[in-house]
């Protein structure tokens, strides 16, 4: 049996038959790489935080996606006319997520806004808008074609998690986002960064956890094996945490 591996997904406002409803939406990139990786993607909508419990109980590994930004009163952050998309629901639902999965150390790749979850939710900060946070900065949100391309250098530490996984400490990814972590939360170490600086990637200090945060969108790049080796990574993790039945319990 291939491990299964919940996908959060987000809200958006669809037109039907009577009129514009509220929807689950998640790109099919997610559940298509999961498969190609060899796993049973399942799409997770937001549930009350006493039932994330049992939702974890019944998964291998998850994968949390990009989306609109973080309500910044989550971190003590500023408002600021840049961030967009917030959604409480969301929010309420992934940051509880974010810290059962901690808690059970279950295989993880946090991707984009994923990233940004669960440094908050385990005490970190984010840059409200990077533009505004540093002028200088690298054009970090891109549209169009080059959402798909790598449109920016990534040094990633030798030696640490997320090198093995991309099987490489150099390489092009895209960039879709107009934030970042700010200050990491406690037990996390930067593992990847772009040449202005901006944490690109992240991983527990206790190896015990499975965990791969990246910001950019592996999801959407053409042509990068390194960047699809994650959800190989994730996958191949989820199954030998299945097989062993140590998948989602608490330590």
């Amino acid at each position: 049996m291939r491990p299964l591996i919940g996908i959060t997904a987000g809200h958006r406002s669809i037109t039907s038959a009577g009129a514009d409803e509220r929807a689950h939406v998640l790109y099919a990139a997610y559940t298509r790489k999961v498969r190609e990786a060899g796993g049973l993607p399942v799409i997770l909508t937001p549930v009350p935080q006493e039932d994330v419990p049992g939702l974890l109980d019944r998964i291998d590994g998850l994968v949390m996606t990009g989306g609109g930004d973080v309500d910044p009163n989550r971190y003590g952050g500023t408002t600021h006319p840049a961030v967009y998309g917030v959604d409480a629901e969301r929010d309420s639902f992934e940051l509880a997520l974010a810290d059962e999965a901690a808690l059970r150390r279950l295989p993880m790749l946090a991707i984009c806004r994923g990233m940004q979850v669960v440094n908050v939710a385990r005490g970190g900060t984010l840059i409200e808008d990077i533009a505004t946070h540093d002028p200088e900065a690298l054009p970090h949100q891109v549209t169009g074609e080059a959402a798909y391309q790598g449109v920016q250098v990534v040094t990633v530490a030798e030696g640490s998690s997320t090198a093995a996984a991309l099987g490489a400490t150099t390489l092009r990814v895209n960039s879709v986002h107009h934030q970042a972590a700010r200050d990491l939360a406690p037990g996390f170490r930067i593992t990847a960064t772009t040449s202005d600086g901006m944490i690109e990637a992240y991983e527990p200090i206790d190896a015990a956890w499975p965990l791969l945060a990246v910001q950019w969108h592996p999801e959407w790049l053409t042509g990068d094996d390194s960047s699809h080796r994650l959800f190989a990574t994730l996958v191949a993790t989820a199954g030998r945490a299945m097989a062993s039945g140590t998948a989602g319990a608490l330590p």
